[in-house]
């Protein structure tokens, strides 16, 4: 994929400024999103990065990890695995909390998501912080099966979010801020 194409995907992303607060400015993924060609390229690029891995399933942080890991799961031949909020997988799970700016927050996944060993990729839109990756490359490990990287379609390079998955395998981002 030549760098053209990839400057031509960013260009479709929206920035909203001031938002969800002051002084955030938030890249809005819904503008290339609903551009078949746009959407293509993005699906096409993350999963060319991962080509030589054998990946037994994704699994994708709610909500829109979910956006790029199932068409992922389907293009790779892997199974697709929610990571979920609480109190939204029907099943036990296993639990892992992380930091916000201010308090906490949690995901979850099925206990019984992945068999020992199991290859799996973990998927999400964005990279910022972290603490939501970090979080689910926990899980993935608690069930017993085999991280062996993180899919982002953007990474906010300034908040030095790559710090802490550096136990995550390979990671990757479409598009860097």
């Amino acid at each position: 994929m030549t760098t053209e194409t990839i400057i031509d995907v960013k260009n479709k992303i929206r920035a909203v400024n001031d938002f969800p607060k002051p002084g955030i400015i938030f890249r809005d993924i819904t503008t290339a999103l609903k551009e078949a060609d746009t959407l293509k390229v993005m699906i096409d690029y993350l999963c060319e990065q991962f080509k030589d891995v054998k990946i037994d399933y994704i699994a994708g942080i709610e909500s829109r990890g979910f956006i790029f890991g199932m068409p992922m799961a389907y293009k790779l031949d892997a199974g697709f695995v929610p990571i979920r909020k609480p109190n939204k997988l029907p099943a036990a799970t296993y639990s892992q909390e992380y930091e916000l700016e201010y308090g906490t927050d949690k995901i979850e996944v099925h206990q019984d998501a992945f068999p020992q060993g199991a290859n799996v990729l973990i998927v999400d839109d964005l990279l910022a912080t972290g603490g939501t990756a970090e979080a689910a490359c926990k899980l993935v490990k608690k069930t017993g099966a085999n991280l062996v990287g993180i899919a982002f379609l953007i990474e906010l390079e300034g908040l030095n979010g790559r710090k802490k998955l550096q136990d995550a395998g390979k990671v990757v981002s479409m598009l860097k801020y």
